[in-house]
């Protein structure tokens, strides 16, 4: 099935988990001062809606505190923002489709190589992944194996196991996505000091 059909299926648990993975994976390394991991208090809630509204008004307000220039936080920001608070699928479907789509576009953004814009990203949720560089194919495998992981609900994918290897998927995918990042960062700086 492509992306977009584990996302149609999904139920609201496994449509939380993937949306808050997909923003984790997304969030810009901390720094001295702020929270190295301040989406943990949404992964309880993600079990079964207990507290849902509110803790993503904590989490929203938390890192509406430390608000950097950043971009792509600013987007994770506005997600959060515009998150259901109501913990049923069908908003939060929608929600899970704009968080899939925000993770894909930053993974694109540092792909070797590239594809431009994201119409991409949309084709690639599809299905057609042809032509996707290895951080987006990545990326693709690691939100299908999250929704598949949680699919049900039942069973020994069920419970805290399920959300447990949810986690670790995203801080994998976080530590991949931030050594590239910190790598390109590096090259830049060899660079201008070059061409000073």
């Amino acid at each position: 099935m492509s992306l977009l059909e584990l996302i149609a299926r999904a139920d609201g648990r496994g449509l939380a988990a993937s949306a808050v993975a997909c923003l984790d994976r997304c969030l810009p390394p901390p720094d001295d001062k702020s929270d190295p991991e301040p989406l943990r208090p949404l992964w309880p809630g993600c079990e079964s809606g207990a507290e849902w509204a509110a803790r993503l008004d904590a989490v929203h307000a938390a890192l509406e505190g430390a608000a950097g220039t950043n971009a792509t936080a600013a987007r994770v920001r506005t997600l959060l923002g515009g998150a259901p608070r109501d913990f049923a699928a069908g908003p939060l479907r929608a929600w899970a489709e704009a968080c899939s789509l925000l993770a894909l576009d930053v993974h694109r953004e540092f792909d070797v190589p590239a594809a431009v814009g994201t119409t991409a990203s949309l084709r690639s949720r599809n299905g057609e992944a042809e032509g996707a560089g290895p951080l987006v194919t990545g990326e693709l495998l690691r939100q299908a194996e999250i929704l598949e992981t949680l699919a049900g609900g039942a069973g020994p994918a069920g419970g805290g196991a399920g959300l447990r290897r949810v986690m670790d998927l995203s801080t994998e995918g976080r530590r991949v996505l931030r050594a590239v990042m910190s790598r390109r960062a590096r090259g830049r700086g060899r660079a201008d000091d070059a061409n000073p």
